[in-house]
């Protein structure tokens, strides 16, 4: 078992200046990754009653990325990384390409307590991490304050210089094309409950200075049942510098048949790089309930690996039209269906379990 135990002291930012002033930005997912980062699920209370039902996908998810690079996870224990090795072990994944941290968390998911990786436009100098704030969306889910911890404890032990901007940010309210845009929300980034004191203008300069972008696409509202205030990795990303999906709801009398049209026209016209935004229609499954409560059920959230496009799917008769679109969008790469049916009873799916870490060669 691939075990990291090294000491992990909390120290303040060891990086001076903006990372964009210093040549560094966040890359596409598709670009190459050195590794995907997960936090091993263990919180009951984000999937009551059904977290035994979650792991048999979530070990399937780590199998097919562990076939085209490295898989580095955060435990709470020794303990606790023996039974996941077992586990992982039990449902073929290559447990070679496995590596546990010993990097305490509260819950499962990495995209918005993991660390944001940066790199430089000189490949010559080394990946740095920025460590964004966290407060589980707004303060919703007390305790947080190991989730918080996360990405520095990370740089210390990678050894990698980090920056830390006083801000909340969370990886699943921006999507990038690694050419200078992001894609973001209002109804996330201007919530209140995340930076009150920060005007619209004072947050797009935290995106260009810690991102290193350039061109912000802001979009509206969020899926009905999602707990997040709208996170962007529900309803519209990137698939090449030029091109989004991004959903739309063909049921006039479906609650997201409106907030999705709102966004569908506000991307209408757009040009990255003077040049003008491809968009592609990705459909919404039907409506995904679990005792009464609507859950955040969307094709969107799905994860590109460096082998695969792992995309979550609701044994629903627009699985196989939405795992098409996206198969034509990444013809370089396999796309493979994973039933979260159970999964997004946490309220997220793929890409909210995962944070990619890029290769610098």
């Amino acid at each position: 078992m691939n075990w990291i135990d090294a000491p992990a002291s909390m120290i303040k930012s060891d990086f001076t200046g903006f990372p964009k002033e210093n040549g560094y930005y966040f890359p596409a997912e598709w670009e190459k990754h050195e590794a995907t980062w997960l936090s091993w699920l263990h919180n009951p209370d984000t999937w009551p009653e059904k977290i035994e039902k979650i792991f048999p996908v979530y070990c399937e998810f780590i199998r097919l990325i562990a076939e085209g690079e490295k898989v580095k996870i955060n435990v709470n224990s020794k303990k606790m990384a023996s039974e996941a090795f077992q586990m992982l072990s039990k449902a073929g994944v290559d447990i070679t390409q496995v590596y546990f941290y010993h990097n305490p968390t509260d819950d499962a998911w990495c995209r918005d307590h993991g660390p944001t990786f940066l790199v430089n436009k000189d490949p010559s100098k080394p990946k740095i991490i920025v460590d964004w704030e966290y407060n589980a969306w707004g303060g919703k889910y007390p305790p947080y304050n190991l989730d918080n911890n996360i990405p520095s404890r990370i740089a210390v032990k990678q050894g990698m210089a980090f920056a830390q901007p006083g801000i909340i940010m969370e990886g699943g309210s921006v999507d990038f094309n690694g050419a200078g845009a992001v894609l973001t929300t209002i109804s996330c980034l201007l919530n209140p409950n995340r930076n009150p004191t920060l005007s619209k203008t004072e947050i797009e300069n935290y995106l260009i200075n810690y991102y290193g972008v350039e061109e912000i696409i802001w979009l509206g509202d969020g899926i009905v049942g999602d707990d997040t205030d709208g996170h962007i990795d529900d309803i519209t990303r990137f698939v090449d510098e030029s091109t989004i999906v991004t959903v739309v709801e063909e049921n006039e009398e479906d609650d997201n048949y409106e907030p999705l049209l709102v966004n569908r026209e506000l991307v209408n016209g757009i040009s990255i790089n003077q040049s003008p935004l491809t968009i592609i229609e990705l459909p919404m499954p039907s409506p995904v309930y679990y005792e009464g409560q609507r859950l955040p059920a969307s094709y969107a959230n799905f994860y590109i690996s460096n082998k695969y496009v792992i995309v979550p799917v609701f044994d629903d008769p627009n699985d196989e039209r939405a795992l098409s679109i996206l198969q034509d969008c990444f013809p370089d790469r396999k796309t493979v269906g994973l039933d979260a049916t159970d999964l997004i009873w946490g309220l997220g799916a793929f890409h909210c379990l995962s944070q990619q870490e890029p290769a610098t060669t």
